[in-house]
């Protein structure tokens, strides 16, 4: 099982770091990438089958804030996650208002995000292993 993920980030070298440390470390598949605001809402508006949307705060084009305010989720077990260099107690606050699943600092959190991302590796898995072989759920 993999765990498709949409990077939200406008530093080339950020991302790029980014994608590499989550695909090695853990079950992340990074399915696609943007550094604007419209970019990332066209993408999800294409792509209804993502697992994690992952969103720095300051992009080129619009906001991060802003964004996750938009993004639509069509499944329950979506997740919104912020990964910002501008992390503080008002912006982990608001964004547990617009329902953000977690906020991760860049400069100090990525270790936290990896192992979160893990778990969630490890759920999905756990999940799988119990769901059934046959969508009915009869014999084969």
């Amino acid at each position: 099982m993999q765990l498709a993920v949409f990077v939200v980030e406008d530093n080339a070298e950020i991302q790029e770091n980014l994608v590499e440390a989550l695909e090695e470390l853990t079950c992340v598949k990074v399915v696609g990438g943007t550094g604007t605001e419209e970019g990332a809402l066209e993408w999800l508006a294409a792509h209804l089958d993502w697992d994690m949307l992952i969103v720095d705060l300051f992009l080129k084009g619009g906001s991060g804030m802003r964004l996750v305010q938009r993004a639509q989720r069509v499944r329950p077990e979506q997740k919104i996650i912020v990964f910002s260099n501008y992390v503080n107690a008002g912006v982990r606050k608001r964004c547990a208002q617009l329902g953000v699943d977690a906020v991760f600092d860049k400069s100090t959190e990525i270790d936290a995000l990896v192992d979160y991302c893990s778990h969630l590796c490890t759920q999905m898995g756990a999940q799988a292993a119990l769901a059934p072989e046959h969508p009915t759920g009869g014999p084969p």
